[in-house]
């Protein structure tokens, strides 16, 4: 999911910040939808299998705390990587700051100058954000890092288990609750529309037309759903 979410556009304070925000909430968004489509894919297909509602709530709590641990996990060990590759550049660029001062001064006013910047302006810039704090500004001009606003693993994972618990939790919740001659239909439903509410929600976070995210997101639900549903329907008819 992560996979997916933060270090480009931090050229100037605010767009960065903004851009940060932007790529956070859509990774939000798409650890609910995995936990939405994975839990009811696992509920569903069991369902296919038994009626029993202590099997179905098992099944889903099992599928809810893998996925989101795993999740999490998986986060956490991706951001960690990230923040450590950071952390290297700059320190990449804090030796090179003080071995050849001279060298990064010419390094950062060619950099203003490739953003439009006429030479002499950007000379001036160079020196004056040198002067200021050589680092941060090398770091966010030539890295694109933010040297205060280092990536946290910590925060991605915990989000990513968040997300993925609040997805999980509708078919979860879908499947067990009602009567048992409603539950799977109840479940489906709810499971579509949700679907076809984070495909909305994720195409507007990207500035995309929602229609084709929204048919991508409950085709693919639908046919995970049909798949392990015929999958446990079979197993249930043979015994297993």
């Amino acid at each position: 999911m992560s996979d997916e979410t933060t270090g480009a556009g931090h050229d100037q304070p605010q767009g960065g910040g903004l851009g940060t925000r932007l790529n956070w909430l859509r990774a939000a968004v798409l650890g609910a939808n995995d936990g939405v489509v994975s839990t009811a894919g696992l509920v569903v297909g069991v369902a296919g299998a038994t009626d029993a509602r202590g099997t179905l709530l098992t099944a889903g709590l099992a599928g809810l705390l893998a996925g989101s641990m795993s999740m999490a996990a998986g986060e956490y060990v991706s951001v960690s990587t990230q923040r450590d590759s950071e952390k290297a550049a700059l320190a990449v660029e804090k030796r090179e700051l003080r071995e050849q001062p001279e060298a990064e001064l010419d390094e950062l006013t060619e950099l203003l100058t490739q953003r439009g910047l006429s030479h002499d302006v950007a000379r001036e810039a160079a020196e004056q954000l040198t002067e200021r704090d050589a680092l941060r500004a090398h770091a966010r001009v030539e890295l694109g890092i933010d040297p205060e606003e280092l990536t946290n693993p910590w925060h991605a994972a915990g989000a990513s288990f968040l997300a993925f618990t609040t997805g999980a939790l509708l078919p979860l919740l879908a499947i067990v609750l009602p009567p048992p001659t409603v539950r799977l239909y109840v479940t489906v439903v709810s499971v579509l529309a949700a679907l076809a509410l984070t495909g909305w929600w994720s195409a507007r976070l990207g500035a995309a037309h929602p229609g084709p995210a929204v048919l991508r997101n409950t085709g693919g639900g639908a046919l995970a759903m049909a798949v392990t549903y015929a999958a446990g329907t079979l197993l249930g008819a043979a015994g297993v």
